[in-house]
């Protein structure tokens, strides 16, 4: 019955991604080439919701689906490794046209070829958490 939520909640995310027209790569260009606002009215939004959540979630003492208590601790405010981490993520953003969440969208509606990246990204995980003690954090 959990995984039935997780399923929901895909579904409803796939959903939401393809209306909006957040997994098109036509869309994704526009937006690196400051040609249009839709994309940033979405991520907007997805921040301002972010936020709200965060904050309720750390008011009201939320539990997760097993019952725990969510625990959201406060992080060091340094910014080198956040520099570094969203400029690779923006590189691989603006070269393959999708963020890590409408990948999976777009493997659903049958665009196989995007299991490359997504291999890619798994890659890129694995070398990050190789390196990870070498990297500034």
């Amino acid at each position: 019955m959990k995984l039935l939520k997780f399923l929901l909640v895909g579904i409803l995310f796939g959903i939401v991604m393809t209306k909006s027209e957040a997994i098109s790569w036509f869309r994704i260009q526009e937006m690196f080439r400051f040609q249009s606002f839709h994309m940033y009215g979405i991520i907007g939004v997805a921040v301002v919701m972010g936020a709200l959540l965060h904050f309720l979630i750390k008011k009201y003492d939320v539990k997760n689906i097993f019952g725990d208590v969510i625990q959201i601790k406060d992080k060091p405010k340094t910014y080198k490794a956040s520099f570094f981490g969203g400029t690779i993520f923006g590189l691989g953003w603006a070269m393959t046209g999708a963020c890590p969440g409408p990948l999976y969208v777009l493997v659903g509606h049958g665009y196989l070829i995007i299991l490359i990246i997504i291999m890619s990204a798994l890659v890129g995980t694995f070398v990050y958490g190789a390196l990870k003690s070498k990297l500034p954090h």
